[in-house]
């Protein structure tokens, strides 16, 4: 049993006017009375609560940044119609700041035998599941004194998946991979490309690409046009170990490796080749291959959606062992993983033989812009400290970097919000100079 404010409000009024006539105790008797029975006569006719069904519907998947919709019918089998206020509770996460305390309440009239839809608009800040919380029902009598209350276990879950955001990087790569693929005039030609057609030499077109026997022929000039070879296979390895769980501005580093890795996903698979997803910290943490191209982007989305980083030193031996596994012929490998030397010169270098033997490799790191701001503030004592200290860790990738480039791999060090383009336009220009 619940009692409203206006109970209150009623006993109290009661209690002053009569306690002016009848002595203390036995006015405040006589003032309650009324409002006793009032609030008896309200908990009878209120409608139950235990016996309301209640049942979800909706979305059950949203982007990060969007909206969702999540729907609570409420069905009303009693004999006496329902007057209640409802609270559908979520997580915090599953809301957008300052909304949860009108969004997830609802006032609610059903008559007897009926049935009610109601709305809960959601907007989720956290990447991965979020699952509901009981709904409370305060059923209330027709006085509105007093009410009935109770809580229902209504399961449903909405996942936030990763925004994308590099999406908008997309046309213009696909515009390049045409060239590439030879549906335009701009061609080029590379080691392991495929012949495609001939055409009318143009000026700027690469002389050693000239089909002198069709010129003779033609009595023109005719040039060879190349495309880069399909079906290539393409391993995404995300590293998940401590490294990606430092933030970078608001959020952590493997959300922008989350990012280039859906890039470059949706971009090889328009290109025909096939993509797989290896994530691994000390173990294998999501292993996605032999999808086909429609249900690549879809399952790489679902699956990184949950994925968060592990507070551990990731172990490359058994990174290296498991991306092996997934890739047992001649194939690219992106490894989105931190530019700090220990990790890797302890870590990654030993394994790197084994990767640049029969793979091509390209390492990607999201880097700090913060750092370069720092390097440059000279204001104050802790300014120059704080100069100096980014001035070594600057230095401390650059060297890193370089070891990994003599080592034979392809190496990225870009900001968040430019990681995923220059993944997307390294795996371009592997196309186009026939190393894929």
């Amino acid at each position: 049993m619940a009692l409203t404010g206006r109970t209150a409000l009623l006993a109290a009024l009661g209690a002053l006017v009569v306690g002016l006539v009848l002595p203390s105790w036995t006015g405040i008797a006589v003032a309650t009375l009324p409002v006793l029975l009032g609030v008896l006569a309200d908990l009878a006719l209120a409608a139950p609560v235990r016996s309301l069904r209640l049942e979800r519907g909706g979305d059950t998947s949203v982007r990060l940044g969007e909206d969702a919709t999540v729907e609570l019918t409420v069905t009303n089998p009693s004999r006496r119609p329902l007057r209640a206020r409802i609270r559908d509770a979520w997580p915090p996460s599953a809301w957008r700041p300052g909304t949860a305390f009108a969004a997830s309440r609802h006032t609610v009239t059903v008559p007897a035998g009926e049935r009610r839809r109601l709305t809960t608009p959601l907007g989720p800040t956290r990447r991965g599941d979020h699952h509901a919380a009981k709904v409370t029902v305060r059923s209330l009598g027709p006085l509105g004194l007093a009410a009935r209350q109770g809580s229902h276990t209504v399961p449903w879950t909405v996942r936030a998946l990763p925004p994308f955001t590099s999406r908008k990087h997309l046309p213009s790569r696909l515009a390049r991979l045409r060239e590439l693929d030879g549906r335009t005039s701009v061609l080029t030609r590379g080691q392991g490309t495929e012949f495609d057609s001939l055409r009318e030499y143009l000026p700027g077109d690469d002389v050693r690409s000239i089909d002198w026997r069709a010129s003779a022929r033609r009595n023109t000039v005719a040039v060879r046009t190349w495309r880069p070879e399909r079906d290539r296979h393409v391993l995404i390895v995300l590293d998940t170990g401590r490294t990606s769980a430092g933030r970078v501005g608001d959020a952590p580093r493997l959300d922008a490796a989350l990012d280039a890795a859906l890039l470059l996903a949706a971009l090889a698979t328009k290109a025909g080749d096939r993509v797989d997803l290896l994530a691994h910290d000390t173990r294998k943490r999501i292993g996605i291959a032999g999808r086909t191209p429609t249900d690549v982007l879809p399952a790489f989305t679902d699956a990184l959606a949950t994925l968060e980083p592990a507070l551990v030193e990731t172990d490359f031996r058994a990174l290296t062992a498991n991306a092996l596994r997934m890739a047992p012929h001649r194939s690219l490998i992106v490894l989105l993983t931190g530019l700090d030397a220990r990790p890797i010169e302890e870590g990654l270098l030993p394994q790197l033989p084994l990767l640049t033997k029969r793979h091509e490799v390209v390492l990607a790191s999201v880097a700090d812009p913060r750092l370069d701001e720092l390097a440059a503030a000279r204001g104050t004592v802790q300014d120059v400290y704080g100069a100096a200290a980014a001035e070594q860790t600057r230095t401390d990738r650059r060297r890193t970097a370089d070891r990994l480039t003599r080592a034979g791999i392809t190496v990225l060090d870009a900001p968040p919000t430019t990681i995923a383009p220059a993944v997307a336009d390294a795996y371009l220009a592997l196309k186009a100079a026939g190393r894929l």
